[in-house]
């Protein structure tokens, strides 16, 4: 595969769990890296029961980034996009419930050019 989507859940011990020594987030990751997948896309999902926070949201992002670079995926190549798949809110037409989220940007070639989107898809 060219690109991995890693689902996270925002929920509180849900995230927690998922990054542990044995969670299945760092599991997957790992995984999707080994397996030669460079590309990687990272949603945090649940963010309805995380009552759409930046705070949580930034939490999340700055923990997962930690985890992925131990793994070998470099984070300025990272996409990171808050969803609620529940409510289907960020996946193909950007939420009305985080006005604080203006988008995700990554990097596509080495300090040379930017991807730029506000949904997952």
């Amino acid at each position: 595969a060219d690109c991995a989507i890693l689902i996270i859940a925002a929920g509180t011990g849900e995230f927690e769990a998922g990054i542990s020594k044995d969670g299945q987030t760092r599991e997957h990751a790992l995984l999707a890296y080994t397996l030669g997948v460079k590309q990687l896309i990272v949603a945090i999902n649940k963010m309805d029961t995380a009552k759409w926070e930046e705070a949580r949201y930034q939490e999340i992002i700055k923990e997962t980034t930690n985890f992925i670079k131990k793994v070998g995926y470099n984070p300025k190549t990272v996409a990171f996009v808050p969803i609620s798949g529940f409510h289907g809110d960020n996946m193909l037409e950007p939420t009305t419930q985080a006005p604080w989220y203006k988008g995700w940007e990554k990097e596509i070639k080495k300090g040379t050019a930017k991807a730029t989107g506000k949904t997952l898809l």
